[in-house]
């Protein structure tokens, strides 16, 4: 039997083999197709119970399955899991189609939709209803049977790019590596460092020190190595991911890509694809994020220059550069924060070993929202290194199921990311409740030592477990409405939030204890990591401007007539660029976020959502960042709403006004 056809409540990962599932995917979107079909042949007159509640709860099996299929090919991957990606990302894109094109369907949908007016619905409903009819509208269903046609096309097309999109990147990470056999060549690596490359080196069955394209790699070598030269060679790999006369090329798909979404767009009547994303966002039209952009450019601009400059005569004065290059930035910036904060990243990380970074966010969200976690060892898992915990309240209700994956492997990708494997809904009374899981890419524990985190990987766990919070306490009656189904440009404000306890004192005192002595984190550090956060602000934030940028001009425009991928980039980069260019690496080849994930036309949400998040918090520190009555509203206004209404109103529930950037330039130090 198909323990993923069988009926489960957390997935089933041990008794899965990679044959099953093909045939449960196809069995599931038939299964799915029949409860279509019921809805649509229904006799009686549409109302918002028999269409538009009914349609919502369609699918569940199939959602459930493809959620545990696409969670392991994002964190437990094989050479056989890519291919079935590949084979059965058509069938379901076509699947997604049949429905958003199926008229009759269609029709009851739009029928519902013409008398909402008369139909008593509560902000929930009438959500859920608006989100359905545009769901058609904006995937075709207003559109003549020859171009539903020619969008079904475009869609599998699409569907299929993006993922190959990522394995190009994926396989260009995996087949680099700096193998270093003169130890003199590890000048300045922080011991940890040099320790977890060796291990590397050892499990390839290889003398000396490995060092990867794996960002725990990857970035300590930046910010570390003394070796200019070796800094060079390895920043240079990974800014020339999809951008090799190779097999992995990027360039072509990058293309195909951004005049596929155009002809989308085009067709269901947008003007660009940016206008078609941005009509369900908070910033409404590509004009508002440009105008948004520019205003923070404005502001960061001379802050940047004047930070690059000061960078550059440090490291002029220190080694005699003359020109810095974007091998250098992480090195001589971590130099010149050490002599001014005096602030050692490696003399923070004892104080942050991992278990207990853990312990403090369940800590800080058991204060703010009465929360328990309770790790238990019966809930299957797909890796040995999961961690999995059975999430309640403080009068032991059941809020969820809680999946943690810390440490970088082979099958996994790079970054962090949260996902679920189950969304929370209300079906025939009852809450049923979610699934949700956190994964990341942390060092791991050593022989000698455990995972210790840098403070930048702590505030990582926090946002990530942001998110994990907001698909956790979901309490909304719809599945597409509830956790994180919400607006994109929205999605990032509980996550970036709860990074701010990462700065506070009095959050801080209940975790970061030095793993040997217990002693917690001397204030003045704390001190230190206050201070230092707004270091090189201005940098920080041109550099996110510029992906923001960079994604609009790709998708705010008529992309026809572009040729060549380098040269576009080079033009968008114009107004944001410090570092001199560096002729064979590209950014779009291994723009993951936009050409994979679905941050297209939205990466400027990460910026969006600091303005939101930065707002936000400054209500905690005017009541107290423990504050029961803010943590509270926070909750029921924005945590529990899911997707449930207009963003901007559960913010201004929350707030009492709508949030202004100041605060956000305020904290970075910009004004």
């Amino acid at each position: 039997m198909n323990p993923l056809l069988q009926d489960f409540n957390t997935a089933p990962f041990s008794k899965i083999s990679n044959t099953d599932y093909k045939p449960a995917i196809k069995k599931a979107i038939k299964i799915a197709k029949v409860e279509i079909e019921e809805i649509v042949n229904n006799s009686e007159k549409p109302s918002f119970e028999n269409t538009t509640v009914a349609l919502d709860f369609t699918g569940e099996k199939l959602d459930r399955i493809t959620s545990i299929f696409f969670n392991l090919n994002s964190a437990e991957t094989n050479d056989e899991i890519q291919k079935i990606a590949q084979e059965v990302s058509p069938w379901l894109s076509e699947f997604r189609n049949d429905i958003t094109l199926n008229e009759a369907l269609f029709k009851r949908v739009k029928s519902v939709f013409d008398i909402r007016e008369t139909l008593d619905l509560n902000p929930e409903q009438k959500m859920l209803l608006d989100k359905q009819y545009k769901g058609f509208a904006r995937n075709g269903a207003n559109l003549k049977e020859e171009d539903k046609n020619k969008l079904r096309k475009i869609d599998t097309e699409l569907s299929k790019l993006s993922l190959k999109f990522g394995e190009n990147v994926l396989a260009e990470t995996n087949a680099f590596e700096l193998h270093i056999t003169a130890e003199k060549d590890l000048s300045g690596l922080p011991e940890s460092v040099i320790e977890a490359a060796k291990e590397v080196a050892n499990s390839k069955e290889k003398e000396g020190w490995v060092f990867t394209l794996d960002y725990p790699s990857y970035i300590p070598f930046l910010t570390y190595a003394d070796n200019r030269e070796l800094r060079k060679k390895l920043a240079i790999a990974a800014g020339k991911k999809g951008f090799q006369k190779n097999e992995f090329n990027n360039e072509q798909i990058v293309l195909e890509i951004v005049n596929l979404r155009h002809q989308r767009a085009n067709l269901l009547g947008y003007t660009t694809h940016a206008h078609f994303v941005l009509e369900e966002r908070m910033a409404e039209t590509p004009e508002n994020v440009i105008e948004f952009s520019n205003e923070l450019l404005a502001k960061a601009k001379p802050a940047a220059k004047k930070e690059f400059e000061e960078l550059e005569n440090y490291a002029k004065k220190l080694d005699g550069i003359d020109q810095l290059q974007k091998w250098d930035g992480a090195y001589y910036s971590e130099k010149l924060k050490k002599e001014i904060f005096d602030l050692d990243q490696e003399l923070l990380k004892p104080y942050f070993k991992l278990e207990n970074v853990i312990d403090g966010v369940f800590e800080i969200s058991s204060r703010l929202y009465d929360l328990k976690f309770e790790e238990v060892f019966t809930i299957d898992k797909y890796h040995e290194d999961v961690k999995t915990y059975n999430v309640t309240d403080t009068n032991g209700n059941f809020i969820a199921v809680f999946y943690a994956d810390f440490h970088p492997r082979k099958g996994k990708r790079n970054g962090a990311w949260m996902t679920s494997y189950k969304s929370q809904q209300i079906k025939n009374g009852v809450n049923e409740r979610p699934q949700v899981s956190i994964v990341c890419n942390f060092t791991k524990p050593t022989e000698t030592k455990p995972s210790l985190l840098t403070f930048n990987e702590v505030t990582t766990l926090f946002h990530e477990f942001g998110h994990a919070l907001h698909g956790m306490l979901a309490n909304t009656t719809y599945k597409s409405l509830s956790g994180t189904s919400v607006y994109w440009d929205f999605v990032e404000l509980p996550s970036q939030v709860l990074e701010n306890w990462c700065y506070e004192k009095e959050a801080l005192a209940l975790f970061a204890k030095h793993y040997e002595t217990g002693e917690v984190i001397p204030m003045k550090y704390v001190e230190k990591i206050k201070e230092s956060a707004s270091f090189h602000e201005g940098m920080q934030t041109l550099r996110q401007l510029s992906f923001g940028l960079l994604d609009m001009q790709w998708h705010g425009q008529d992309p026809t007539k572009i040729s060549a991928v380098k040269e576009f980039e080079n033009e968008a980069f114009a107004e944001t660029r410090l570092y001199p260019d560096v002729a064979e690496n590209s950014m779009s080849t291994a723009f993951s976020h936009i050409f994979q994930g679905g941050y297209s036309a939205g990466y400027y949400s990460y910026k969006w959502a600091e303005v939101l998040d930065a707002d936000a918090f400054e209500y905690f520190l005017e009541e107290g960042i423990f504050n029961k009555e803010v943590a509270t509203k926070f909750k029921e206004n924005v945590l529990s709403k899911g997707g449930t209404e207009k963003p901007m109103e559960l913010y201004k529930r929350f707030r009492g006004k709508e949030p202004k950037p100041d605060a956000l330039l305020k904290r970075a130090g910009l004004i």
